[in-house]
């Protein structure tokens, strides 16, 4: 039967919950209510707040007796995050909604965050008129602003929450039909990272694995399109990744605009999904419009790219940084990896005759990622062409083919 978690505090939000649930029911859907009010003994929870916190891994009764808000909401926000996971993953759930003001909505948003890209999330929050990102992160959660504070039932909020128990109830419905469908058919997903300076690269990879069998969701590398595919890794919904921009880093490194923070490029090898890496962009990092950029840069390569973007040449120094931190997160990896350098430049520009050529700094780069990984099982494919010369994103897509390939005849 179709199943939808509801998570609040029952013992500040009770009235809301319990019309909430009677709605779902009424539309011929059951309901998990999980309990996360501080000190709540709610009878309406189907998972009470102790089971929260314990899930957590923290004491009840001794977390209470500090009476400390912010320790509250975080482990409560941890433990509801562990529950909901787990309900969503063995099937028993269809769909998650929670409602509620800004403590609400932070214990929620973890729970959010924590269960698969497509599965159904809805949030009913005061706080969703402004900055979100807090609430949605990299995942695909649908928010629902309140209009009116969530305190009692009322005109207004019966027709919001109305709307909400709509929604959730067809999202819900809609994912449990698509779990029973036979998806013997569907395509294995694989992820492309490209930035415009590396887009006829990425253009040939995804060619390729179109070719090879696969579906090709391509993430631009502004931050946002990084974490995005990390995301999907963690949703186990990529079969491999062809992490051929990894620029990002750079900006994590140095401070530019488009960092996608320091955890990039470590989801593969945590879940142990097949990786091939290169480093298409590590010559530039990303500000805004010229005037933008900080005074301290004032005397490095700047290159204006258009009004909007500003690049500067990384140096010498930053590449080796570069190359030592991403040897450092394949040789952390638990699945296959393999790196892909492209010994005539990194980029559009880091080619001869173009503004960002520097060898010298590109091999720094190339010289700490061989001393990084000669010790490792990761395999370097040096290649003498430019990362945007035709053959190059060929060859990393068909490196990636072949190791997940071998991973589905072998299991590993």
């Amino acid at each position: 039967m179709t199943t939808v978690a509801l998570l609040g505090t029952l013992d500040t939000k009770g009235d809301e919950f319990r019309w909430l649930s009677d709605r779902l029911r009424d539309d011929g859907v059951d309901v998990v209510l999980i309990d996360v009010g501080s000190f709540s003994t709610s009878p309406l929870a189907d998972v009470t707040s102790d089971q929260v916190i314990a899930a957590a891994g923290a004491d009840a009764s001794q977390l209470r007796r500090r009476r400390d808000r912010g320790e509250m909401m975080a482990v409560m926000g941890h433990g509801a995050a562990a529950i909901v996971g787990d309900l969503a993953d063995s099937g028993r759930i269809h769909g998650f909604m929670s409602i509620g003001g800004s403590g609400g909505s932070s214990v929620a948003a973890p729970a959010m965050q924590a269960v698969p890209v497509g599965f159904p999330k809805l949030l009913v929050s005061t706080m969703a008129s402004g900055d979100v990102k807090p609430y949605v992160g990299e995942s695909d959660v649908a928010i629902m602003y309140s209009v009116v504070d969530v305190a009692g039932i009322n005109s207004i909020s019966t027709m919001v929450l109305g709307n909400a128990a709509a929604a959730i109830t067809g999202m819900a419905r809609s994912y449990e039909a698509r779990l029973a469908a036979d998806e013997a058919d569907h395509k294995p997903l694989v992820g492309v990272t490209m930035f415009g300076l590396t887009t006829p690269a990425a253009d040939e990879a995804r060619r390729t694995l179109s070719e090879l069998g696969y579906e090709v969701l391509v993430f631009h590398a502004t931050g946002a399109g990084g974490l995005a595919m990390e995301k999907l890794v963690d949703s186990d919904l990529l079969a491999g990744v062809c992490d051929l921009t990894t620029t990002e880093l750079a900006d994590d490194l140095v401070g530019g605009v488009l960092t996608a923070g320091p955890h990039r490029m470590e989801a593969a090898g945590a879940r142990g999904v097949p990786q091939v890496v290169s480093v298409g962009a590590l010559d530039m990092v990303n500000f805004g419009p010229r005037e933008t950029v900080p005074e301290k840069f004032d005397s490095r390569n700047l290159y204006v790219h258009n009004p909007t973007v500003t690049l500067m040449r990384t140096t010498p120094e930053e590449m080796a940084e570069l190359g030592h931190r991403i040897a450092r997160k394949l040789r952390a990896a638990r699945g296959p990896a393999q790196l892909f350098i492209p010994l005539r430049g990194v980029s559009g520009i880091d080619v001869d005759g173009q503004p960002f050529r520097d060898g010298q700094a590109d091999e720094a780069l190339f010289a700490a990622l061989r001393e990084g990984l000669a010790e490792s099982p990761v395999v370097i494919t040096e290649i003498d062409l430019a990362v945007n010369d035709p053959g190059f994103g060929r060859a990393m897509a068909e490196a990636l083919h072949t190791e997940i390939s071998h991973r589905q005849i072998t299991g590993n």
